[in-house]
């Protein structure tokens, strides 16, 4: 095999490395992926290591040390003019076509774009990188970085989606809507294909890897769990910032039924009959079922979104809050749960995917009701406010439950091991 520029011959452990970071799309502030991407990049650079972040919109908002090389997309799904058609005039080349053509087929055409993309900047950038780190792309670019370019390549899977598949086509209103769901997931069967070629696939929690195992076909031997992590400086709670009495706070990074935001909509309704309770949603709002949900059950003079604000601004809506609230159907880790647990407020959360295994024992660590049960997680909400002292003690738990658990410190480390386990299966024999 021809030597690499800039390879060096040392073995692959007792070196920095240089990481090419892919992130098709990365919000800074919700969603899982902009903040997987901004803090391990960060934790990376701080073990010692270079690292660059191939980017699509909407592009993540990085550390200083961390490059961000901007792979524009026809940015279709973009917040202010969602699912617009672009112009013939856009399509300046032919993984603009790609992209184009997949979405007049009703299919989320970015991922399978995004590695095309990604494949031609690596291509032209021979002997730049020791390993390239996909973030769940998993698109056919991704195979050919993989073969064609002779790169390793790590593929993070969070969770299948094809789970959020069968959970939308599950909750569709009516037979229209099912097949645009269909047709919408369509790229889940490329990312099966994908991620079954790969060499090495990383995971956040048990749970989510016997998922990837069983949906995309994946041996068990070749998925490794690394969990995310959490800034416990940062998330924490507020010096001087008080409760507000009644006050919840979740987070709906996209209105999909996998995250079951009108199951809480649902129970604020149900708890508003006999109390006071008012919800601050973590994101912006947007056309869909929770908004039409809470428009048909009144909410609107209870309910705030908030959006676009740093990350010190939402640990302090979390020391405002009374309980934080994880309503999702499934989750394949979630961020969120930790996020709150971390900043010490008492979280209620359901038990669907792997909750159980990042948020710990009912009662103890945190309040447990079964996924999709609204009138389940109205109870539990009014007995937490109504015992103050218990949901003290379970908050304080939660926060040492994270503390002693998660770090993006950890999280990096074992990416690192994970890179180094790669590149020496990867080495000529």
């Amino acid at each position: 095999m021809p030597q690499r520029k800039g390879f060096s011959p040392m073995h692959p452990g007792s070196r920095p490395l240089r990481i090419a970071l892919l992130a098709y799309r990365g919000k800074p502030h919700v969603g899982g992926q902009g903040v997987y991407i901004r803090h391990l990049a960060k934790a990376l650079v701080e073990l010692g290591h270079h690292v660059e972040v191939l980017g699509g919109q909407p592009y993540p908002v990085l550390d200083e040390r961390v490059p961000l090389v901007e792979l524009p997309s026809l940015d279709i799904y973009n917040d202010a003019f969602p699912m617009r058609k672009p112009r013939i005039w856009e399509l300046n080349d032919w993984t603009d076509v790609l992209e184009n053509v997949s979405f007049w087929t009703g299919n989320f055409s970015e991922p399978m774009a995004f590695s095309w993309r990604a494949y031609r900047h690596l291509a032209a950038r021979p002997g730049d990188f020791d390993v390239v780190h996909d973030n769940q792309t998993l698109g056919w670019g991704l195979l050919a970085i993989q073969n064609r370019l002779d790169l390793p390549v790590l593929s993070t899977i969070h969770h299948p989606i094809t789970v959020d598949r069968r959970l939308e086509i599950e909750h569709a209103p009516n037979k229209w809507k099912e097949f645009g769901k269909r047709r919408w997931y369509a790229f889940t069967k490329m990312q099966t294909q994908v991620a079954k070629r790969m060499n090495r696939v990383m995971c956040v929690s048990e749970n989510s890897k016997l998922d990837i195992s069983r949906d995309h076909e994946v041996p068990l031997d070749r998925i490794h769990v690394v969990p995310v992590g959490v800034d416990p400086e940062l998330f924490r709670p507020v010096p001087g910032v008080q409760r507000i009495p009644g006050r919840l706070v979740t987070t709906a990074s996209a209105d999909v039924a996998m995250k079951g935001l009108t199951f809480l909509l649902d129970a604020v309704a149900k708890l508003r009959t006999e109390r006071h309770v008012e919800l601050t949603i973590i994101g912006r709002p947007k056309e869909g079922a929770s908004l039409d949900k809470l428009r048909t059950l009144g909410l609107e003079d209870c309910v705030e979104w908030v959006s676009g604000v740093p990350d010190e601004r939402i640990v302090e809506l979390y020391s405002e809050a009374e309980l934080a609230i994880v309503p999702s159907l499934y989750e394949g880790f979630s961020l969120p749960a930790i996020e709150a647990m971390c900043s010490g407020v008492p979280l209620v959360t359901t038990t669907g995917g792997a909750l159980p295994e990042v948020t710990g024992t009912h009662n103890e660590t945190c309040f447990q009701v079964p996924p999709g049960d609204a009138d389940a997680l109205a109870r539990q909400i009014g007995q937490a406010l109504d015992h103050p002292e218990v949901s003290a003690r379970v908050g304080e738990a939660g926060r040492q439950r994270v503390i002693d658990n998660w770090s993006w410190h950890h999280t990096a480390v074992a990416t690192v091991e994970q890179y180094r386990q790669l590149l020496e299966d990867h080495r000529p024999r």
